[in-house]
């Protein structure tokens, strides 16, 4: 069903060696001889290496992105051979597991063999970071390598922020195959069939059309709005009255897309046809304030003065959109209060809610590229008018 079959799997040696020198580039300005990575999209962002072995918590895995020169990976032995696959030309292993020293006295020579300018290494430890190694060797690192280990989160948001030309049309891919299926999706449904069937049926059809895989895909229906927008599917029946949610993070390539639809189930309430309309317009004006130079706060207040007109009676989402790229959810977040500047190149949500009744809640989400002279829309725009299905 997939007509752009075009679109390749993978990246260019090119792409991970221009990559690892803006990243330096960035080291620099924050004074970092390198940073240890240890997440698996931190370390498929500057390596390529992917695997559905992470979700094995068994075994760490690192990669040191030095200063100066190629990344270094110190990796279990089980992943030796697919490691000497991607570009690096270090690959240092170990037998594992072997809780007595996963890793740690490799890691902590090859750390202490970065050269040293600066005198500290960078790593996974500030907002929507983690390190994915036991905390007890985290700790037991930090007594005995011969270097201080800080914060570098700040530095890899700055270098994964701002997306490639390469990275882009990976996450328009996905953006445009999921739109095609949320469009086609209610010729499918009708009264009767299951939160389950829906998000099922939608599912499916973003896997045809050529998606990799649909790792977040929440199902909420509701009379006349849902109460949350995080937890389902479950096995409750549609029926007349009846708003569905459907929220997708489907991934091509290790990008994600992000984005919901709304539909109605025999009738529209009158109370939900003006919410849907003022987000609707909230969510115009978003695209339309998120241009280079404008900050997050600035997309935020735009959004939010529709949404208070509107007559809201709250808002437990907290923001109104975020970005977007290898992680379903990424830095930044269109918050009060929070002044990221917007520049070319990121990759957007545009996410209003509004919270019009007790329990009763809708939400709109669009992507969006930042372009030279404004946003760019990657989603297939939500119809102006709520769907409604028989």
């Amino acid at each position: 069903m997939n007509s752009e079959t075009n679109i390749k799997k993978g990246f260019a040696d090119e792409e991970f060696e221009n990559r690892t020198l803006r990243a330096q580039e960035i080291m620099h300005e924050y004074e970092l001889d390198g940073i240890l990575l240890t997440t698996p999209q931190n370390i498929r962002y500057f390596t390529g290496y992917d695997s559905q072995f992470w979700e094995s918590p068994t075994r760490p895995w690192f990669v040191i992105v030095p200063l100066s020169g190629k990344p270094i990976a110190i990796v279990p032995e089980i992943g030796e051979s697919e490691f000497k696959k991607t570009w690096l030309d270090e690959i240092k292993t170990w037998p594992s597991p072997r809780p007595e020293d996963e890793g740690v006295s490799l890691l902590k020579s090859n750390l202490e063999n970065v050269k040293k300018t600066f005198g500290q290494i960078g790593l996974e430890l500030g907002s929507e970071m983690a390190l994915r190694m036991p905390i007890s060797d985290f700790l037991k690192l930090k007594e005995v390598v011969g270097t201080n280990l800080v914060d570098g989160s700040n530095a890899i948001w700055d270098m994964r922020m701002i997306k490639t030309n390469e990275e882009l049309k990976k996450i328009k891919f996905v953006c445009s195959i999921a739109s095609d299926a949320y469009n086609v999706l209610p010729s499918t449904l009708s009264i009767g069939n299951t939160e389950r069937e829906a998000v099922h049926k939608l599912k499916i059809d973003i896997l045809n059309r050529g998606a990799d895989s649909v790792p977040f895909m929440p199902g909420i229906s509701g009379q006349g709005g849902v109460s949350q927008i995080v937890c389902g599917p479950t096995d409750r029946i549609l029926d007349d009255g009846d708003i569905l949610f459907i929220d997708t993070g489907s991934t091509f390539d290790g990008y994600f897309c992000d984005f919901d639809r709304n539909y109605a189930f025999g009738r529209v309430a009158s109370d939900v046809e003006k919410v849907y309309q003022i987000l609707w317009q909230a969510t115009e004006i978003g695209i339309k304030t998120a241009i280079p130079g404008a900050t997050t706060n600035d997309i935020f207040n735009a959004m939010n003065k529709v949404i208070q007109d509107g007559g809201t009676i709250g808002n437990n989402v907290g923001r109104l959109g975020h970005g977007l790229g290898l992680q379903l959810t990424e830095p930044p977040s269109h918050r009060l209060g929070e002044k990221t500047v917007i520049k070319e190149n990121m990759v957007l949500t545009i996410e209003p809610a509004m919270e019009y009744a007790p329990g009763k809640m809708i939400v709109h989400e669009e992507n969006i590229i930042i372009q030279q002279d404004g946003a760019e829309l990657i989603t297939k725009r939500a119809p102006k008018e709520i769907p409604v299905i028989k």
